[in-house]
């Protein structure tokens, strides 16, 4: 199982971006999918996770309202659309595929990584 993130850039504060993450060698849709960040200096943390159903989402508190995940199991590819982005939200991000039927906010329940994409947020 294969995962590529993409999306990333530089945005001012207040922007948006939107990240995508596309799978190749599995069963997509049974995957719950989720998506982490790793700031400079700080350890890898969860940002929000959504379930094989796309109806079933969790935010970690400091994206909720502004962060929405979804999923397309057509095209095999889970999104992050990111408003009102603020410097701190500043990271690497990687998407993460779990085999188990449920998602996680620990980054060891999942078994498959992307490379990671950067967002950079100016203030």
């Amino acid at each position: 199982v294969q995962l590529q993130a993409s999306g990333g850039g530089l945005v001012q504060g207040g922007g948006s971006l939107r990240l995508s993450c596309a799978v190749s060698g599995g069963t997509f849709s049974r995957f719950p999918m989720g998506w982490f960040r790793q700031a400079p200096g700080k350890e890898r943390e969860f940002v929000t996770a959504i379930s094989r159903n796309p109806d079933n989402t969790y935010y970690a508190d400091s994206v909720k309202g502004r962060f929405t995940i979804s999923r397309d199991n057509a095209k095999n590819t889970v999104y992050l659309q990111m408003n009102s982005l603020r410097p701190e939200d500043t990271a690497i991000y990687y998407c993460a595929a779990s085999t188990k039927p449920i998602y996680s906010t620990a980054s060891s329940w999942y078994d498959y990584w992307g490379q990671g994409t950067l967002v950079t947020v100016s203030s």
